[in-house]
């Protein structure tokens, strides 16, 4: 019996239309999961009319003092968004290290998609923009 592969896909994010069928653009698989993170990560709690509970505090945060205890909260704030809001991934491993020199947050997630063995990295930098 063949394994089932769950496919997912989500419209991308920048809304274009595709070139030659002027339907809106999609993003798959890997690249549909790597969109959702980063856009559950940049939603701010009480952003979304209809579910205010959806997204993290990080923009708070990231105004805190750079070091290990901030760290901490922004390793809770993603750990605990991508926990209720991404069931598609199960995540392996999150580290979050302040990064001095550049005034900002050094993260590196790894994870599985649910249904796959192959893990995922995602690597990305948080600063406070004022």
């Amino acid at each position: 019996m063949p394994i089932k592969v769950n496919t997912f896909k989500d419209f991308s994010l920048t809304f274009k239309p595709h070139p030659i069928t002027g339907d809106l653009q999609v993003a798959k698989d890997e690249n549909a999961i790597k969109q959702s993170i980063r856009s559950l990560l940049l939603t701010t709690k009480s952003e979304r009319l209809f579910n205010s509970d959806i997204g993290t505090r990080l923009k708070e945060v990231l105004f805190e003092p750079l070091d290990f205890a901030s760290a901490s909260l922004v390793e809770t704030e993603i750990q605990t968004v991508l926990d209720r809001y991404e069931p598609r991934i199960t995540v392996i491993r999150l580290d979050v290290f302040p990064n001095q020199a550049e005034n900002g947050y050094e993260v590196e997630l790894e994870y599985v998609i649910t249904g796959s063995e192959k893990r995922l990295t995602t690597d990305l930098f948080l600063e406070a923009l004022s």
